[in-house]
């Protein structure tokens, strides 16, 4: 309490007596958008999504498309180096976009859509 009385709002002081500032910045941030790393095929039916992992993100949400149909979601997933997205058809181009679920703010925005062929 003393240093802090004594030094105030005199940040060079304080950080002359040894203490660290504390930041009294309470903003909320949102979390950036993951980027789609990889789309690939691991096996028949499925795509294998890899995404960059963000801090802060307790797990990702993944949609998917097929042509100009609307997005339908594929899942949360906790991991974002190794995203199985199963039970899609052969032969389908399928569109892949996902974002960051935690933070302040709750969710990140979308990432940008990735396109890959199911075989």
């Amino acid at each position: 309490m003393y240093v802090q009385a004594l030094a105030r709002y005199d940040l060079a002081m304080l950080l002359s007596s040894g203490y660290q500032a504390a930041s009294t910045n309470r903003a909320q941030i949102q979390l950036p958008a993951p980027t789609i790393l990889g789309l690939d095929n691991e096996m028949s039916t499925q795509l294998v999504v890899r995404l960059s992992p963000i801090a802060n993100a307790y797990c990702y949400e993944v949609q998917t498309r097929t042509g100009t149909n609307a997005w339908q979601t594929a899942g949360a997933f906790t991991a974002a180096r190794k995203i199985i997205l199963p039970n899609l058809t052969p032969g389908m181009v399928y569109n892949v976009q996902a974002r960051a679920i935690g933070g302040t703010t709750g969710y990140s925005d979308w990432s940008d859509p990735s396109a890959h062929i199911a075989t």
